[in-house]
């Protein structure tokens, strides 16, 4: 979050830690839980929490400041992604593993405001790759969880 903010530019700042923290979902299941998770009897990482959700509040402000955050983006818009980035990651599984980058690409483009500066799309997943993904998901069911993600 410090890097993000310390961006002196707003926008790349917020597209860069949102980028950032759907990479860190991508390369540890675990580690959306932790975020939506409490630990009410864990001060220490309630503190670190309640600190870094303060930095995400300055860094929207900041990007909206620039007029380049939509004004309609919420925080709770980043667990929305979260969780439909976890859905994509778990989906695809390792037949297209990099397919949650194109989803990123697309809602930080819909986040933008009219005239910023668009973030680079990712290529999509080859075709090929998305159908293994598809037939893979076909076999295990949607919503057929096992030890973070989709049973493969």
């Amino acid at each position: 979050m410090g890097e993000a903010l310390a961006d002196p530019d707003p926008w790349h700042g917020f597209t860069g830690y949102v980028e950032a923290v759907c990479a860190m979902q991508a390369a540890d299941r675990g580690f959306a839980d932790v975020l939506t998770m409490t630990f009410p009897t864990a001060r220490a990482l309630e503190a670190r929490r309640a600190e870094s959700y303060n930095a995400f509040l300055e860094l929207i402000a900041r990007a909206k400041d620039s007029g380049h955050l939509r004004e309609d983006f919420v925080p709770e818009d980043l667990v929305i992604l979260q969780m439909a980035n976890a859905g994509v990651i778990a989906a695809a599984g390792d037949a297209a593993p990099d397919t949650w980058r194109r989803l990123v690409g697309h809602v930080l483009r819909s986040y933008a405001a009219s005239g910023a500066p668009l973030p680079a799309l990712p290529e999509a997943p080859a075709p090929t790759a998305l159908y293994r993904a598809m037939v893979r998901l076909s076999r295990t069911g949607p919503g057929t969880v096992q030890g973070g993600g989709l049973r493969s």
